[in-house]
Parts: C-alpha cells; sequence; structure tokens
C-alpha cells in the first residue's frame, strides 16, 4: 500500500469521524453526568467497538456478518432497541431538569456502566460495519494488500475517532460550569435525546 493511497484513505476517514452519530451525543451525555472520567471510559468503550468492528472487517468476518441476514437483523433491531433506550432516557433527564450544581456530590455513572455505553453505542450499530465494508475495499488490492495492511487501515479509524472523541471530552470538561446549567443541560438532553431516537428510527428503517 503506497503513502498516497494511505493519504487519500485519512481524507475519507477524518470525514466521518468528523460527522455526528449516535457515539457523538452518547459520549456527550456520559461526559456531562459523569465528568471527565466517565467521558473518557465512555470513548474507551468506543474505541474498543471501533476496534472490534475494523478488525471483523480486515479479517474478512464482516462480510459474513453481512451476508447473513440473519445476524445484521438480530444487530440492527438490537441497535435500534439500545438507541431509543437512550433516546428516552435523555428526554426524561430534560423533562425532570433535576441537574446538581458543577462540584456537588451527586450520583455519578459507573466506570464499567460507562465504558459499557460507549462500547454498545457502537458495536450495536451495524451503520460502522457497512462503513467498513463500503470504504476498506476501496484500498485493498487482491493477491497485494496483506493483512497487516487491512488491519492499518481499519484501525486508523478507530485511532483517529477515539483521538477526536478524547478531544470532545475536554472541550466538554472545560465547559463544563457553562453546559451544567439547568436550562442548558435541559436543552442538551433534549436535543440528544430526539437526536438518539431519529438514528434508531433510521436505523429502523435502513
Amino acid at each position: 500500500m503506497s503513502w498516497a493511497s494511505y493519504g487519500a484513505y485519512l481524507l475519507i476517514v477524518v470525514g466521518l469521524v468528523l460527522m455526528p452519530g449516535p457515539d457523538t451525543f452518547v459520549l456527550m451525555r456520559s461526559s456531562l453526568a459523569g465528568g471527565r472520567r466517565s467521558g473518557l471510559l465512555t470513548a474507551t468503550g468506543v474505541f474498543g467497538g471501533n476496534v472490534l468492528q475494523g478488525s471483523a472487517a480486515a479479517f474478512g468476518l464482516g462480510v459474513l456478518i453481512a451476508q447473513s441476514h440473519t445476524a445484521f437483523t438480530a444487530i440492527r433491531w438490537a441497535g435500534v432497541c439500545y438507541l431509543c433506550v437512550l433516546g428516552v432516557q435523555a428526554l426524561r433527564a430534560a423533562r425532570r431538569g433535576d441537574y446538581g450544581t458543577v462540584g456537588e456530590a451527586g450520583p455519578r455513572l459507573r466506570p464499567s456502566r460507562a465504558l459499557l455505553t460507549g462500547l454498545l453505542s457502537n458495536v450495536t450499530n451495524p451503520k460502522i460495519l457497512v462503513m467498513y465494508l463500503s470504504v476498506l475495499p476501496q484500498f485493498l488490492v487482491p493477491g497485494v494488500t496483506t493483512t497487516a495492511d487491512a488491519l492499518l487501515l481499519a484501525l486508523t479509524v478507530a485511532v483517529l475517532g477515539g483521538i477526536w472523541q478524547t478531544g470532545m471530552v475536554f472541550v466538554v470538561h472545560r465547559a463544563r460550569t457553562w453546559l451544567s446549567r439547568r436550562r442548558v443541560r435541559r436543552a442538551t438532553d433534549a436535543v440528544a435525546g430526539v437526536a438518539l431516537l431519529g438514528f434508531g428510527g433510521a436505523l429502523a428503517a435502513s
């Protein structure tokens, strides 16, 4: 694989990484609810999901899943249900508006829950796998591209995504005083809830 080919791939990946999706809204809610630590754990979960799906695509397992109507449908509906649950939770939080002030002791996300939230939001979204299967083959040359090359391309998505999401966590943390105002927090949860339900609906209709 040439550097020119990898550079073209990077341009596509950067555009995909910067595009808001379910992981973005899940990460923001986690960062606001549990602080920087919860945000970083959620980002780690998303990174792990990307590594799993990217590796599956690189080793050819992704093709088998995509071609299996039963497996793909099961993952899709699991993703629909999970996104809808997260969306409803966000809307309920916005309706209640019961938020503590910054620095006030209150309920925090358990580390395992923050990690699992990020992981599940990624692995239950089959569109991530489809993205890998639609983009990766364009840069794989039969008989020339090695498995190591395929893994490099796949894991590039996870690494760039992890860097971007980590940056988001620190931005949210720096602006947490303003973002944690009751009015702003309610608006953020309302937008996140509608967005997550919208992603779930789009996934169900696909």
